[in-house]
């Protein structure tokens, strides 16, 4: 039985929930506990996940309008979809942007111009899209190996966590601070739950910053309002045959997986098929804005159902993607923001956000069946390969298959 007739009986796509809650119901059920929720995994994804978009970005060359514009993208036109899908299935589902397949344009960045990975986050929207539409989403999701798809990630993500190392022993006042409260903050629980160890170090960082004279914005006069740039994409072989399957994989398998699971943890039937469909047409909408593909969030969904009644938990989820769009409004001015700290801070920021990710990574791809497959896919992807100028995490995947496949049988038998 396929995974869209487990979900919805003959229905290959999940209708909407009917009635949709008018203004009284959306009154009765908000509550400030519910706006909080909503804030909270705001918070989380305006601040290590972006801080990973500007790492990426400006080790790409990419300016600070091109950024400001992958922002607006990420936060202004995934929370327009977060806050519809909300409001039409009443249950949680945030939708903002793959980070594994943020991390996977940085070496793209370094051989291929900007227009070409655009091009890549365009196709990548259609083929997601055109997978949503077939109803292949369950097969896909299960012809491929999670182990191996994990490994991937853990190789792709381990340079934030080394990157953490270099910037705490270079720039010990800016990011030893951060470290220090993040650890705090995640060992005593209480005190995490009252201040998400991500946002105490974002303050701790910003107190350090300040403190030691390093804020050093360019003078040049920023906007408020988000201004963004509609970009166009160029078509390269060497760009869809190096991101579009690795992006749609992180998409469906890791992101939309990891957020799927989440949703079912706290009783909730999320809608798989109609996810994947909104995110090829979401993921279309932002590649004009220079954005990543868009994706069902694990993190974010999970803080949203953190805490009431599981019948409101669409509520916080509503109230998540009102605050990203207004977020997005205001990216120009976070973005000046944020480029103007130290490097450490991004840095250190990018890589605590990374940490749980990583270590969920390396459980995930070494703690079952195709250890072995998982194994080669990790090593060829962080020995950062390039053959045919397609870059190391496509063929950490396709070495990882194919070793599992010649010496690994037994587990895919299973």
């Amino acid at each position: 039985m396929t995974i869209e007739q487990t979900e919805t009986g003959n229905h290959r796509f999940e209708p909407p929930v009917r009635p949709f809650p008018g203004p009284s119901r959306l009154v009765r059920d908000l509550s400030p506990r519910y706006v909080a929720n909503g804030l909270v995994g705001l918070i989380f994804a305006a601040t290590g996940p972006v801080a990973v978009i500007l790492a990426v970005g400006g080790r790409g060359g990419l300016s600070q309008a091109q950024l400001a514009s992958w922002i607006f993208g990420v936060f202004f036109v995934n929370g327009t979809l977060t806050v519809l899908a909300c409001w039409s299935y009443r249950q949680p589902l945030s939708f903002f942007w793959t980070i594994p397949g943020t991390v996977l344009v940085g070496p793209a960045l370094e051989h291929l111009a900007w227009p070409e990975v655009l091009g890549a986050f365009l196709a990548t929207g259609v083929l997601i899209l055109v997978l949503g539409l077939s109803g292949w989403v369950g097969r896909v999701m299960e012809a491929i190996p999670m182990p191996i798809v994990m490994a991937m990630v853990a190789g792709v993500f381990l340079s934030f966590g080394l990157d953490l190392v270099h910037a705490l022993v270079g720039d010990v006042a800016i990011a030893g601070p951060m470290v220090a409260l993040f650890l705090v903050l995640s060992w005593h629980s209480s005190w995490g739950r009252w201040i998400p160890p991500l946002l105490g170090a974002l303050l701790i960082g910003g107190v350090a910053v300040a403190l030691s004279g390093r804020y050093a914005p360019d003078g040049a006069a920023t906007r408020w309002i988000a201004t963004p740039m509609v970009q166009s994409p160029q078509w390269s072989w060497q760009a869809m045959l190096e991101l579009v399957v690795p992006l749609a994989i992180t998409v469906l398998v890791v992101q939309n997986g990891q957020g799927v699971s989440v949703l079912r943890s706290a009783g909730h039937r999320p809608p798989v098929n109609m996810v994947a469909v909104a995110c090829g047409v979401w993921s279309m909408l932002t590649s004009l804005f220079g954005a990543v593909s868009t994706c069902l969030t694990g993190p974010t969904n999970a803080l949203l159902t953190a805490s009431g009644e599981r019948s409101r938990h669409y509520v916080a989820g509503i109230a998540c993607g009102a605050l990203a769009m207004v977020f997005g409004v205001f990216a120009p001015l976070f973005t000046h923001l944020m480029l103007a700290m130290p490097g450490a801070f991004v840095t250190a920021l990018g890589g605590l956000a990374m940490l749980r990710v990583l270590q969920n990574s390396f459980v995930s791809a070494f703690n079952g069946r195709f250890t072995f497959g998982a194994l080669i896919t990790f090593i060829v992807t962080v020995a950062d390969v390039q053959v045919f100028n397609i870059g190391s995490a496509f063929w950490g995947l396709v070495a990882g298959l194919v070793v599992s496949g010649l010496l690994e049988r037994s587990d895919f038998a299973r």
